[in-house]
């Protein structure tokens, strides 16, 4: 799919989560410098979440992907539909 003009690969896809419309509908340009999006779906709403590679220049320990699994398990309701788009090509 794309966004922001540039190309992301669906990499995960738990329980059918993605939805391209929703996310289209939902992704603001404040996921731009991101190089995962993650989108949980709890009560029937869609939350996004931006996680980057470590040597993206906004990295931090809130949005290290390597802490992916850790948010999914801590932050997301359990047994969640689940969803992770990576981002394919830079600037």
């Amino acid at each position: 799919m794309k966004l922001f003009d540039r190309e992301y690969e669906l990499i995960e896809n738990v329980r059918d989560a993605f939805n391209e419309e929703e996310v289209l509908s939902l992704c603001t340009d404040y996921f731009k410098d991101y190089d995962y999006i993650v989108g949980d779906i709890a009560y029937s709403k869609l939350r996004l979440k931006g996680f980057t590679k470590k040597n993206n220049k906004i990295n931090n320990k809130n949005n290290d992907f390597d802490r992916v699994k850790d948010y999914i398990e801590n932050n997301c309701a359990y047994g969640c539909k689940y969803f992770i788009l990576e981002r394919k090509s830079v600037d």
